[in-house]
C-alpha cells in the first residue's frame, strides 16, 4: 500500500471520528425564502378561505394546493399573531385557518451520537432547521387520542409537526436520564437535551 493512500485513510478516520460542529451544519442548511414579515403592520385586514390540514397539506377553497412552490410562497409571508395565524404582505394582513402546526417534519437527519448528537429536521416545505438552543423540540400528549405530539421550532413563532415515522425514529435516538425519581427518556442535539417524555408513558406509544 502506498504511503499517500495510508495518509488519505488516516485523515478519513479522523473526520469520521470528529464529533459534528453545529455552526457548520447550521451553515449549510437550506432555509427558505426569507421576508421580513414580522415588520409589516398593514392596515388593511381580513380573512380567506385557506386551511393548513394536520398533515401540512394546503387548501385554498376547500381543495388542495397542489403547487409546491406557490406552497412556498404563502409559507414565507406567514406569521403568527396572539393564537391566529396570518399571511401577512405590506399591503394586507388575512387570517387562516390552520388544524395543528404550520409545518410538518417529514425528515430527520442524524450527525454523531449521544451528546454530540446534532439533528436536522426538513420540513414539508423544503426549509431545514437544526434543533437546538434557537430551534426547541417539545413534545405535548394529545388530550384526546393520548398520543405524544412532537414539534420542533422552525421560525419565529411557527413550528413543525413531526410525523409519526420521524418521531418513531427519533425514540430510537433516546438515552435514559433519571429525575425526581422517575426514569425519562430524551435526545440530545446542538448541546441541548430534550425530553420526549417518561420512558414508561413512550413504550405504550
Amino acid at each position: 500500500m502506498r504511503a499517500t493512500d495510508q495518509q488519505d485513510r488516516a485523515v478519513g478516520s479522523a473526520e469520521a471520528e470528529r464529533p459534528p460542529d453545529p455552526a457548520e451544519i447550521a451553515r449549510r442548511l437550506k432555509v427558505g425564502r426569507r421576508v421580513p414579515v414580522h415588520k409589516w403592520q398593514p392596515e388593511r385586514q381580513g380573512e380567506i378561505d385557506m386551511r393548513i390540514a394536520r398533515d401540512g397539506t394546503w387548501h385554498y377553497r376547500g381543495s388542495p394546493i397542489g403547487r409546491p412552490r406557490m406552497v412556498e410562497l404563502f409559507a414565507s409571508v406567514l406569521r403568527r399573531d396572539g393564537e391566529r395565524f396570518y399571511l401577512v404582505t405590506p399591503a394586507e394582513r388575512l387570517s387562516i385557518q390552520v388544524d395543528d402546526a404550520p409545518f410538518v417534519a417529514v425528515e430527520m437527519t442524524v450527525h454523531g451520537a449521544a451528546e454530540a448528537q446534532v439533528l436536522v429536521f426538513r420540513t414539508n416545505v423544503g426549509e431545514e432547521v437544526m434543533a437546538g438552543p434557537d430551534h426547541a423540540l417539545r413534545f405535548v400528549v394529545d388530550p384526546e387520542s393520548g398520543q405524544p405530539a412532537p414539534y420542533v421550532h422552525v421560525r419565529d413563532r411557527l413550528e413543525a409537526l413531526l410525523t409519526r415515522s420521524v418521531f418513531y425514529e427519533l425514540v430510537d435516538l433516546a438515552i435514559e436520564r433519571e429525575a425526581g425519581g422517575q426514569v425519562w427518556l430524551g435526545v440530545w442535539s446542538a448541546g441541548v437535551y430534550f425530553p420526549l417524555g417518561l420512558a414508561d408513558d413512550l413504550d405504550r406509544c
